[in-house]
């Protein structure tokens, strides 16, 4: 009988920690709104994250952007991964795929078979999209070209900051390519809900 019990005292701590998470969301937007110009990498402190907003199902910020041509997007796979793409037009996104095949798809393809029913951007303090002209013509000229795809070493973040810095250096994870692409922009970035 007392495990029952241990299951009801996990559940109110987690609901409760999940309250404070979103609480403290909530402010960060609050805070963000004060930003009449973008919020710059070297305006921050020694210990804050160049990342202020990573995407997430469970909290998604309020804020919807419209996206622009280079800009860089996000859904979620299995809850625990992300994929990267670049959206090049109305309705097209350019991404690598799980195959290795480089090429065009819609926001709906984009979006099936993972588990995310967001799409995110990533923008800057004051809501305008992390976007490159010149990335989403380096993403357009790759398209249906095959690479080597693996997990770690080639994925989809590794061709969106090749897109981006062609002749930058390796990045395999999801936090690294924002990292990257905050210190290549001078920009904190915010990943915010898509608005198409």
């Amino acid at each position: 009988m007392p495990l029952p019990l241990v299951w009801l005292g996990a559940a109110a701590i987690s609901a409760l920690t999940l309250n404070e998470l979103s609480t403290d969301r909530k402010k960060q937007q609050q805070r963000r709104l004060r930003y009449l110009l973008p919020q710059r990498i070297r305006d921050l402190n020694r210990h804050e994250s160049p990342v202020a907003i990573y995407p997430s199902e469970l909290m998604a910020t309020e804020q919807r952007v419209k996206p622009v041509v280079g800009a860089l997007i996000c859904c979620g796979i299995g809850g625990v991964l992300d994929h990267t793409g670049i959206w090049v037009d109305d309705d097209t996104i350019i991404e690598l795929g799980g195959e290795g095949l480089i090429k065009p798809v819609s926001l709906a393809r984009f979006t099936k078979e993972r588990s995310g029913k967001n799409v995110f951007i990533a923008c800057d303090s004051t809501a305008k999209p992390i976007a490159s002209e010149q990335a989403a013509l380096r993403a357009i000229e790759q398209i249906y070209q095959y690479r080597n795809y693996h997990l770690i070493e080639n994925n989809c973040h590794q061709f969106i900051w090749q897109c981006f810095a062609p002749n930058a250096g390796k990045v395999s994870t999801f936090k690294s390519l924002n990292r990257q692409l905050a210190f290549k922009f001078d920009r904190v970035i915010y990943w915010d809900l898509l608005d198409v």
